[in-house]
């Protein structure tokens, strides 16, 4: 049974809805966006009847803060309202609720609007996850042609994954860089990481396969995998559109080998300039390169790594990231045991 919140000051506005409702839905009234916003944090509603004029924080406010939220942003919202005004409904719609109900409200339209809503979102919601399985699995395709070129990273994809997802969960639990991850959704951001080598694809075998050092010449060309995949990228969104998936992996791809100090590349980017992906998956990257064996040298200890890694925080590294690295030094560890 699909869950309805009901938000109305009013108690015989919430007790005749409810009476409407309770048939076909669970419903739950509440007297205040307010509480409404308590409740969020606990249960997950299909639908939300708003009302528009309420103390404290009216219906706009309400649903302005929810559609800034990655976890409520995609409930429909429905506004119930005794006005008649198309200017009001209007600005509603521009928002992003889906529809407006007029109080004193007919319990058959208030029925088939629901009906029609709820049915409406099922669809999308149907076809959002096929296309993201689609998205997964041409990521999926792409990076594993990439690592299978690569016979001395192997597992590399995979691990940077589980780091990357550790890094971004410790940093939002301390508040590190939240303004920055606002609107993340953190499975899309780690499944379009997994692209940040793409430009791979472009390098010479003889290169990325040679049982040795490189030298000055070959890691020059070496570093060209981080415009390609940037190119590579743009290609894609030339052909498909833009979207948040891509513009991310173009992020990932163009930016993890910047240093905070401005000594990295392709661009010398610096501070801030660089976006927090790339600051993140920097030193991802460099862990898992540091710990993972390579024709050319051993695998370091963990613990070696991480102080390599700390003593460039400051320099190569953004020092509030590596400090959120060290707390979740042991994580990394265990995924690497694990591999």
């Amino acid at each position: 049974m699909k869950t309805i919140f009901v938000i109305d000051d009013s108690d015989t506005n919430l007790s005749m809805a409810e009476s409407v409702l309770e048939d076909q839905y669970r419903v739950m009234t509440m007297p205040s966006a307010k509480k409404m916003f308590s409740l969020l944090d606990k249960a997950s509603p299909d639908l939300i009847l708003l009302d528009i004029e309420m103390p404290e924080m009216d219906g706009f406010q309400a649903l302005s803060k929810l559609k800034n939220s990655t976890a409520w942003s995609e409930i429909p919202v429905m506004f119930l309202t005794g006005r008649n005004d198309v200017s009001v409904e209007a600005k509603g719609l521009e928002m992003g609720a889906v529809d407006f109900i007029t109080k004193p409200f007919s319990a058959p339209v208030l029925l088939n609007r629901i009906k029609t809503h709820l049915d409406i979102d099922e669809i999308i919601r149907d076809r959002t996850a096929q296309l993201n399985r689609l998205q997964n699995s041409i990521v999926s395709v792409l990076a594993d042609m990439v690592e299978n070129r690569d016979k001395v990273t192997g597992g590399h994809i995979e691990r940077t994954s589980s780091y990357i997802k550790i890094l971004i969960e410790a940093m939002k639990e301390r508040g590190i860089y939240t303004d920055e991850m606002e609107g993340w959704d953190t499975e899309k951001i780690i499944s379009s990481a997994r692209m940040h080598d793409l430009g791979k694809i472009s390098i010479t075998d003889i290169i990325i396969n040679k049982p040795g050092k490189l030298t000055e010449d070959e890691y020059e060309k070496m570093k060209t995998h981080a415009e390609e995949g940037e190119r590579i990228i743009d290609e894609i969104i030339l052909r498909t559109g833009e979207g948040e998936f891509l513009r991310n992996a173009k992020l990932f791809a163009g930016t993890h080998h910047e240093h905070w100090d401005g000594k990295g590349y392709p661009r010398g980017l610096k501070g801030k300039e660089i976006p927090l992906q790339g600051r993140i998956m920097a030193i991802v990257d460099v862990y898992d390169a540091l710990v993972s064996e390579r024709p050319y040298k051993e695998a370091f200890p963990h613990e070696e790594a991480v102080k390599i890694i700390m003593e460039s925080s400051g320099s190569q590294y953004d020092p509030k990231i590596a400090e959120v690295f060290l707390s979740v030094q042991e994580h990394f560890k265990a995924v690497k045991a694990g591999t």
